[in-house]
């Protein structure tokens, strides 16, 4: 049986010519800065960025904290969502590591963080508080993408509070796709990007760290304080360039996978569709409080893998799914709604 595996587009796998890539690059040791495929990866992705520098790292959760180093000193202060990947889901490494404070805003419906909300958390310039020092900003967040309006609006505010501005860009080439536009003009707008290789781009590892000159001059530094240098990394920089080359333009078929899966299931009795939500290659579910655990083990032993809990579930779509394997998905998915006879209303009570 062949897995149909929605929990998340980091489960994608390295296609053959990805792979062939990985065998046949020129490598070196990028500690020393004399990788050839390193710097060819680095000098693809500040270009696609628009930026004038870029540095290679293992993860998307290390790229954000050498970001956060680099931008602020211990006892500094960053904005950020409280749903956020950067506060949220990243072991709290900027206050573990760099003793940088987080002040959480709520996000909205249109995953924006409202400047009158961060406005009333910037601390005055005393002694007694922290120094409010960056603005993270997430696009897409949780699939939702942001809008360009709401972009160019914060970053005039940042310039008019004197804060920087990053962007954690894990999927801001989905955002990209979606909106019809380049990478460079979301990016455009922000101090610093962490660009993701292996989620929807389908690299087996790392992201990509965009910024200024000076500021990745520093930023590797912190690079290698965090454990992140790595010598034959060409072998891994070769998959991200087949990547940047060859994946981003399709991950239009994701997403529109994943708007026939979010149609197929809202027919569904028992589950209710986000609306709104599905802008690119995810779909959020709401359904009844005890469902989560018994549709994990059912939807496995029928060959998909889900990661249902409480009463949400998070599907998302990627490169190693296709669009016969998303109908079987809303198959498996129905005929569990079916059998265990939930209905609508009890979804939305």
């Amino acid at each position: 049986m062949q897995l149909i595996d929605l929990r998340s587009d980091t489960v994608t796998r390295p296609v053959e010519a990805m792979r062939n890539a990985m065998y046949q690059a020129e490598l070196g040791d990028d500690v020393y800065g004399d990788d050839p495929t390193v710097n060819k990866l680095e000098e693809l992705a500040a270009d696609m960025a628009g930026m004038a520098s870029a540095l290679f790292l293992p993860s998307g959760t290390q790229s954000n904290l050498v970001a956060l180093l680099t931008h602020c000193q211990r006892g500094d202060e960053y904005v950020v969502g409280h749903d956020a990947h950067t506060y949220k889901y990243e072991g709290g490494g900027a206050a573990a590591l760099g003793g940088i404070q987080p002040q959480t805003v709520a996000f909205n419906e249109q995953a924006e963080l409202a400047l009158d909300d961060i406005e009333a958390v910037i601390k005055p310039d005393d002694p007694h508080f922290a120094r409010t020092r960056l603005l993270a900003l997430e696009d897409t967040q949780h699939g939702r993408v942001v809008s360009l309006d709401y972009l160019a609006a914060a970053r005039s505010f940042c310039d008019r509070k004197n804060l920087l501005l990053h962007l954690d860009g894990a999927r801001v080439c989905n955002a990209a796709v979606a909106s019809g536009v380049s990478i460079a003009t979301i990016t455009s707008h922000f101090d610093s990007v962490s660009i993701c290789l292996s989620k929807g781009l389908g690299a087996p590892v790392g992201s990509v760290l965009c910024g200024a000159e000076d500021f990745i001059a520093t930023a590797r530094r912190w690079r290698k304080v965090t454990g992140g240098g790595m010598r034959q990394a060409g072998v891994l920089a070769a998959a991200g360039i087949y990547a940047l080359e060859h994946h981003v333009e399709r991950l239009a078929d994701d997403h529109a996978n994943a708007q026939l899966l979010a149609r197929l299931l809202d027919e569904l009795p028992g589950v209710a569709v986000r609306q709104g939500w599905t802008q690119t290659n995810m779909v959020w579910l709401e359904f009844h409080n005890d469902i989560a655990e018994q549709l994990n083990n059912y939807a496995k032993q029928q060959g998909l893998l889900l990661s249902a809990h409480d009463r949400i579930c998070r599907l998302v779509l990627h490169h190693d799914v296709t669009e016969q394997q998303t109908r079987q998905a809303a198959s498996i998915i129905g005929t569990f709604l079916s059998e265990n006879s939930l209905s609508k209303s009890a979804v939305q009570a």
